[in-house]
């Protein structure tokens, strides 16, 4: 203990050697002063005076080294950091961002009034002179950059609009206060009728054109779900309808009524669209949201003659939805959800939002005790439900469905055929020739599904499962092209928890066909698998690295899942409110926050005290390149201190910290992911579409490019970590951040994450994908928030887009989640971040948790015992830093934390050649050194002058 004790005070001094220079230097001079003053001065009332004023000096001196040079130090780095973005770069950042749109919008509905043949158009909808271009929170725009609002949008590409209406909705909106955390704003202020009529705008409007664009938008965005009721005071209650809190609307909106919710049409935009639709017999409508809507309202008025829906577009987008209202861009886009007539008669609706323990009240945090959230539906998610229960006779999919998954319409028409289908060791493969039968250029989807065989009681299966897609080219009238698909047999395996514990690949006949949407079949084929294949210990499948096997047990807790057994028999039971808000004493046992965590009491007697602070003369640098499993990387970290381990876990918020043991210099990570923003310098980058629209488009050649834009971007800016990409899952329509998450599918999710990650680590920057896992609501994210779920949606549903991003986009950063699965924290969960992650994935690199605002649960110890590596902090809170620092389980743990932190950034652009400053002290740091010397300089003067002017004070008093 001696020796680890002697290392971390030579550690110390290390680290602090620039700040104990210049303090070195201050104090000497400061010292030679004082002694200078007492020797020579005369006067003893001025030297006291003169004192104070040196002593002064020296304690701002002091105060500015330990500043400069102690715990701070990190922050200020990051603050000093001068990068910018090319107008080269930023020109070609902006030209995709417009091209993602183009692609990315989605045409629902038209009856042949797109593209438009009158380009006056008047634009109704408040939103229209204030659209969604992305999201609010850490996943917003960068504000470093203007924008092409939806107006600007429509007059570039030749469309006129009304500005007489546009410009009464502007004077409507400055009226407006601004309301809600972290930029949301649930308020829905549409003019009245009264008020439309009193400003004559219809009038107006019908003398400038006949036809009609209504603009809705919603937004969403980090720390709060979407609103699900009102309560009949002017408050949306957002998160659910237990115990939820409102927020204030302003006194300008709706006349609501107790059923509606924020995503349907409140009463002013009803009365807007029904003004529109009987004045005008042209209208189009523009849906300006990333959270699926209830929009059956557009077949129920004849004059809506078209409809697009988009999400947020980003900077230039908007550029991109006045194109395809022209023509010059033919849409392309496919729904990335499941668009149904009302989202109250969802399998989830009772059971997202806020409900709290009653019998928890001992690990309360300011108030707050842990709550809950079941994941009740199981893998029934989205269009695999709608399918299924279609296909058990549970729903009418017609009445019940209006978009189906994988919906979206063309200016043009296509036709697919499905060549024969072969296999070759587990690989399907076969071909689709996509042809252009109308008279537009065009781009077309191949959406590949599977329905496998089902018994009733066996294992669930969904009747229709998304598992390969791909897009064409631009094709002329006329011209086709043949695009190959294959898949791995493996890959329609279920996970099967309560018999094998694995997966397994049941015999049978799986039909494999190629749709336009999730629910329209173009061509299938049967793919037979004569006997049952379980992917067990022994066999596992050939992208595991070890065999999947159960581990998530812990958080199936007692809920009903919803079973395709006897056509859904038990939905109503299962998708019901819960009714027992009470956790049993034997769970309670396993409920770990800061109350209560003791490492002690998980230390292993067998562990052994790893070396550390030796002198083996390695550098970071030497092992870039070096394979995980190398010998070096025992005696790099054997160089490294407890003190430095626990400095290099605890300061990871937005960099890893520099170590000068082996040479390790800071990195910089930034916010994402639609942009890279800067939360200490104020830059920002180009901010990209949000990744729904992205998801849209279902081109994963256009994510890649995204994704090396922002890596090109983030190498400029001298960024080497980027917080993104963001991919939970689609659970709710109501979501919060939903709008930087994919889809509610994983394979479409997946797939766009790879792509995007493999293009940013073209130039050497690591993607954190995030949030891992489980964290599909915003809801009491902070507030322990308990999840449970059954194993084969976790692994189907939830963890897929981040398995496929591991094993395809070979993923090496990963952040955490605030959320608990089960009743252990995710950041600290074993089986999540080692058994599944790191062991049957493969996955080798860090895993960061997200923002360590400790929360009351938020914990070092339990993170690195549990498979974090780093700490999403910039300063010291109560429990980043690491407290059991004598016990060999913990000094292992911190060991194994630091090696993968140090085996992604060595790997990483900060250590190319080109960019590694080799170390040493930053430009700042000698400045302030500098500065030092200067100071003490003027010290030495000020004790000559109060010398001399002793003197002659003492000399004028003696004459006297």
């Amino acid at each position: 203990m001696l020796a680890i004790n002697i290392e971390d005070v030579i550690s110390v001094l290390n680290t602090c050697k620039p700040y104990l220079i210049g303090l070195a230097v201050v104090l000497v001079l400061a010292i030679v002063a004082m002694i200078a003053c007492r020797k020579m001065a005369r006067s003893k009332k001025f030297l006291i005076r003169g004192e104070a004023a040196l002593a002064m000096v020296l304690a701002i001196a002091v105060t500015v080294n330990l500043i400069c040079f102690g715990p701070m130090s990190s922050m200020i780095s990051l603050a000093m950091g001068d990068g910018s973005v090319t107008e080269e770069t930023a020109a070609s950042a902006n030209e995709l961002c417009q091209t993602i749109a183009e692609e990315g919008i989605v045409l629902v509905k038209n009856e042949g009034s797109l593209p438009l043949s009158n380009t006056k158009v008047n634009v109704f909808g408040w939103s229209s002179t204030n659209p969604v271009y992305g999201g609010t929170g850490s996943g917003g725009l960068s504000e470093s950059y203007p924008t092409v609002s939806l107006l600007e949008g429509l007059s570039n590409a030749g469309i006129e609009y009304n500005t007489t209406i546009s410009d009464f909705y502007t004077e409507f909106r400055d009226a407006r206060p601004t309301v809600g955390m972290w930029g949301q704003d649930w308020t829905i202020p549409e003019p009245t009728m009264d008020e439309y009529d009193a400003a004559g705008i219809f009038e107006n409007a019908k003398e400038f054109s006949d036809t009609a664009l209504i603009v809705i938008s919603r937004s969403g965005g980090e720390g709060a779900d979407l609103p699900t009721s009102y309560d009949g005071e002017d408050t949306f209650q957002e998160g659910g309808t237990f115990g939820a809190s409102g927020m204030r609307m302003s006194s300008q909106t709706d006349d609501l009524d107790a059923s509606k919710h924020y995503l349907e049409l409140s009463n002013r935009e009803i009365a807007m669209v029904e003004r529109v639709t009987s004045e005008f017999d042209n209208v189009i409508v523009v849906i300006n949201a990333a959270n699926p809507m209830e929009l059956g309202w557009l077949d129920q008025y004849d004059s809506i003659k078209g409809a697009l829906v988009m999400a947020g577009p980003g900077q230039k987008g908007f550029n991109a939805l006045g194109e395809i209202l022209v023509g010059d861009v033919n849409p392309s886009a496919k729904m990335v959800d499941t668009y149904v007539y009302d989202l109250t008669q969802t399998p989830n609706w009772n059971n997202f939002g806020s409900m709290f323990y009653d019998n928890m009240d001992e690990f309360a945090v300011d108030g707050v005790v842990p709550s809950f959230v079941n994941y009740v539906e199981g893998i029934y998610v989205g269009y695999k439900f709608y399918e299924t229960a279609a296909a058990e006779g549970l729903i009418d999919y017609e009445a019940t469905v209006q978009y189906p998954f994988g919906y979206g319409l063309s200016y043009t028409t296509f036709t697919q055929e499905m060549g024969a289908i072969s296999e070759s060791n587990g690989t399907i493969t076969f071909d689709v020739t996509v042809t252009n039968t109308g008279d537009v250029a065009g781009k077309d989807v191949v959406q590949v599904y599977y329905n496998p065989p089902y018994v009733s009681g066996g294992i669930e299966k969904a009747s229709a499962n998304l598992i390969a897609f791909d897009k064409t080219d631009l094709l002329e009238p006329g011209a086709s092209q043949t695009l190959t698909i294959s898949f791995d047999a493996e890959d329609m395996a279920s996970y099967d928890t309560y018999g094998a514990g694995a997966y397994v690949l049941e015999a049978g006949d799986y039909v494999i066909s190629i749709n336009s949407d999730s629910h329209t079949v173009i061509a299938s084929q049967t793919y037979n698998v004569p006997t049952t294949i379980t992917y067990g210990d022994t066999s596992p499948r050939s992208t595991d690295a070890v065999a999947a096997s159960n581990q998530f047990a812990f958080a199936e807790g007692d809920v009903t899942y919803l079973s395709r057994a006897n056509g859904f028999a038990n939905y109503d039971e299962a998708t019901a409110a819960p009714t027992n808000f009470t956790m049993d004493e034997e769970t309670k046992a396993t409920f770990y926050n800061n109350s209560n965590y003791d490492p002690n009491e998980f230390n292993n007697p067998d562990d052994e005290m790893p070396t550390t602070g030796a002198k083996n003369g390695l550098k970071l640098e030497d092992l870039r390149g070096v394979d995980y499993d190398d010998p070096q990387w025992d005696e790099l970290l054997d160089q490294m201190t407890v003190s430095e381990m626990d400095t290099l876990i605890a300061i990871g918020g937005y960099q890893t910290s520099a170590i000068n043991s082996i040479g390790k210099v800071q990195t910089i990570d930034c916010d994402g992911p639609a942009s890279i923003n800067n939360n200490f310098t104020g830059k920002g980058s180009i901010g990209f579409p949000a990744a729904v629209m992205i998801a849209a488009t279902w081109n994963v050649d256009l994510a890649n490019d995204f994704g090396e834009r922002i890596g090109k971007m983030a190498d400029e800016m001298g960024v080497s970590g980027w917080y993104a990409p963001a991919m939970n899952t689609h659970r709710s329509a109501f979501a919060g951040r939903n709008f930087e998450y994919y889809s509610e599918d994983g394979v479409l999710g997946g797939n766009m994450a790879a792509s995007a990650i493999l293009g940013a680590q073209e130039h050497g920057v690591y993607a954190y994908m995030k949030h891992f896992a489980l964290n599909d609501q915003e809801t009491n994210r902070c507030g322990m928030l308990c999840t449970w779920a059954n194993e084969q949606s976790i692994r189907e549903i939830y963890l897929k887009p981040f398995e496929i991003a591991v094993k395809d986009g070979g993923c090496q950063a990963v952040m955490s989640s605030f959320n608990y699965i089960g009743t252990t924290w995710a950041g600290a969960c074993d089986e999540l971040l080692n058994n599944v992650l790191r062991d049957e994935w493969g996955f080798q690199g860090f895993v960061l948790t997200d923002y360590f605002g400790v929360y009351g649960y938020m914990d070092s110890d339990q993170a690195i015992r549990g498979g974090t590596d780093c700490m999403l902090v910039a300063y010291d809170t109560e429990t980043n830093h690491v407290t059991d620092t004598t016990s060999a389980t913990s000094v292992l743990a911190m060991r194994q934390a630091c090696k993968n932190i140090l085996y992604t950034t060595v790997n990483s652009r900060a250590y190319d050649p080109a960019n590694l400053s080799g170390g040493g002290l930053q430009g700042w740091q000698i400045a302030a050194i500098a500065i030092d010397v200067v100071v003490g300089v003027i010290l030495v003067a000020g004790a000559v002058m109060i010398i001399k002017k002793s003197k002659k004070m003492e000399d004028a008093s003696t004459q006297a």
